[in-house]
């Protein structure tokens, strides 16, 4: 089942959300486009400071467990979001996107 966004899917296992990353950036934010969500990490990609400041970051912010399940070396990733609807995670990351 897809949403409206492509970036969020609804699985047995939780919500998977791909993000394109861009790491070094002036604020920690999440931005909607054409293409998809994009991230802007503050971290460098240096032993997995990026990585962490999202899983931090969306832990918080969804109040749900949050772990990577792929490309944790890349700047394409999924994320497992676990016991949250699609919906609910899109409708949190859309009112705090700009």
């Amino acid at each position: 089942r897809v949403h409206s966004c492509m970036s969020i899917t609804q699985t047995r296992d939780g919500v998977i959300l791909r993000a394109y990353v861009k790491p070094g950036s002036y604020e920690f934010k999440f931005v909607f486009d054409s293409e998809g969500l994009i991230i802007f990490s503050t971290e460098e990609p240096i032993k997995g400071k990026v990585n962490k400041e999202i899983i931090k970051k969306l832990s918080k912010l969804l109040h749900s467990r949050v772990e990577i399940v792929s490309g944790a070396a890349s700047r394409q990733k999924q994320f497992l979001i676990r016991d949250l609807e699609s919906s609910k995670v899109e409708e949190i990351l859309r009112s705090i996107s700009r």
